[in-house]
């Protein structure tokens, strides 16, 4: 195997987002019809008061940076496989003076590389419907949290039902990969509008997470379903 050989792009792999990093901010836009910035800051809103957190799938750090606007004595770890959606993140980070609140780190979120009990809260926007092995990832956040982490978990979903939900549904499908794929030529967008369809519905999703080590503390719904924020917090010791 030739060692110079860059890595495959596969659909949700860190190559993947490296190739779109440059207009991954301009995709959420599309994916969220414009909400997700709000969307981010009632993330964020949720959390408390944090010391120390963890922002997993990180991307460019748009949520990183709304943890560290929000708190401002808390200190941000963000954490990506892309190295490319890291990069512009930290060009960002710079640019509005939060570097020395806010570090970046390539990883993976099935394989955190961090002591148990070493975050206060952890947020993670857009990037659980693209972990391989979702359960994993949860059991992880689990462990590194301190025992009553605030764990926010922000996604788009496949919005059911008729009326606005039917409208919803027709943009992640349709809209969504047509003008991505006009704006950058990209097949990652239709790989992208696919993943929303394919993660499991809220109810099967906080079963998981229950069965990783997990409480669910409040799900809220956004957009006639077309994101879900869970938030969790571990599970107590003893408890079942």
């Amino acid at each position: 195997m030739n060692p110079e050989r860059p890595p495959a792009v596969h659909d949700g792999s860190g190559a993947m987002f490296d190739a779109i990093a440059d207009r991954y901010d301009l995709l959420n836009r599309l994916m969220s019809m414009g909400r997700d910035r709000a969307w981010r800051l009632k993330t964020a809103a949720a959390l408390g008061s944090p010391l120390r957190v963890l922002d997993l799938a990180t991307g460019t750090g748009d949520l990183a940076l709304d943890v560290a606007r929000m708190y401002p004595e808390s200190r941000v770890t963000g954490l990506d496989p892309s190295e490319r959606m890291l990069a512009v993140g930290r060009t960002k980070t710079s640019k509005r003076g939060a570097a020395g609140r806010v570090r970046y780190v390539q990883g993976d979120a099935q394989r955190l590389p961090f002591a148990d009990h070493s975050f206060d809260a952890i947020t993670m926007a857009f990037g659980i419907r693209n972990v391989p092995d979702r359960r994993l990832a949860l059991e992880e956040m689990a462990r590194v949290a301190v025992p009553d982490a605030k764990i926010a978990i922000l996604e788009l979903t496949e919005p059911r039902g008729l009326g606005l939900a039917s409208l919803a549904r027709f943009h992640v499908h349709w809209i969504v990969p047509s003008m991505g794929a006009l704006i950058s030529g990209a097949r990652e967008y239709a790989y992208l509008a696919r993943s929303i369809a394919a993660f499991p519905a809220p109810d099967a999703f906080i079963e998981m997470a229950e069965g990783a080590g997990l409480t669910l503390l409040r799900l809220k719904p956004f957009s006639f379903g077309a994101c879900h924020l869970f938030l969790f917090t571990p599970t107590a010791k003893g408890t079942s």
